[in-house]
């Protein structure tokens, strides 16, 4: 505990799920953290998050914006440093996965995954790290997927793209910043079990089948992102950079075939 002990945290998309995770984990360690979240309707789970944050003993703010608009993006930076201070770790964990074939995705659903996805990691990090290299340190943490190494369904196209690009930004951007003393990493997990995922998981046998397919046949928690996110911003991990940790009970590294093969 106290790992991260004063340090200052944005989490984009902490209201809830992953994100709501990474914020508790961060603030247990110590660290006061900013909430952002997308729209009113999220004010309230944001809100929520906040007072759970306030009674571990840190500090947090809530702050509305759209991560994929430049314009809101340095506002909310504004915001955070008249409230908390200059952001030293940053969390992008803002992400959506509109299920949709390739042959019926629209250019309205392509923009808007990566503009969340890409465009949003892309305008945050930039702005984080040119404060960052002033006082040479940072820590910059994107969330990720299994997506960004493989195909992980055949109606998330465009998602895998765009968790393609985020990991390859997340290489480039370690590689310019690491001599500023800012660490450049990413989480990758794989099905996680929250609500983002309720629609998906309650399809009739879809949970069982994610289970049976994962090697170590369970489904990963929003905590074991947050605990991998503590871990890659503590300085238990000063020297890594530009990596992507997969929290994923080794799903990347299982071939594709059906596990009585292992049996034989």
């Amino acid at each position: 505990m106290g790992r991260l002990q004063n340090k200052i945290a944005l989490v984009t998309g902490g209201n809830r799920g992953i994100g709501e995770a990474i914020v508790l984990r961060l603030a247990e360690e110590g660290a006061h953290v900013a909430i952002n979240y997308y729209s009113d309707e999220h004010e309230e789970q944001a809100k929520e998050v906040k007072n759970k944050v306030e009674t571990l003993g840190r500090k947090a703010f809530t702050v509305r914006a759209d991560v994929g608009k430049k314009s809101e993006v340095d506002q909310m930076f504004e915001m955070i440093e008249a409230e908390l201070g200059e952001v030293q770790i940053l969390v992008n964990n803002a992400g959506v996965a509109p299920f949709e074939t390739f042959l019926e995705l629209t250019e309205e659903l392509w923009d808007q995954t990566f503009d969340t996805n890409v465009k949003g990691m892309f305008f945050t990090s930039q702005l984080a790290a040119k404060k960052m290299l002033q006082k040479k340190y940072g820590k910059i943490i994107n969330i990720l997927s299994t997506a960004s190494l493989m195909v992980t369904s055949p109606v998330i196209p465009h998602y895998q793209a765009s968790k393609a690009a985020g990991h390859m930004l997340t290489k480039g951007m370690a590689i310019e910043l690491g001599k500023f003393n800012i660490n450049v990493n990413a989480v990758g997990p794989s099905t996680i079990d929250t609500d983002m995922c309720t629609d998906f998981l309650s399809s009739p046998g879809m949970r069982e089948k994610e289970i049976e397919a994962n090697p170590m046949k369970r489904l990963g928690t929003a905590k074991q992102i947050g605990d991998a996110v503590i871990f890659l911003a503590s300085e238990e991990a000063q020297q890594i950079n530009g990596h992507l940790l997969m929290v994923d009970g080794g799903l990347t590294v299982k071939a594709a075939q059906p596990d009585d093969h292992l049996n034989h």
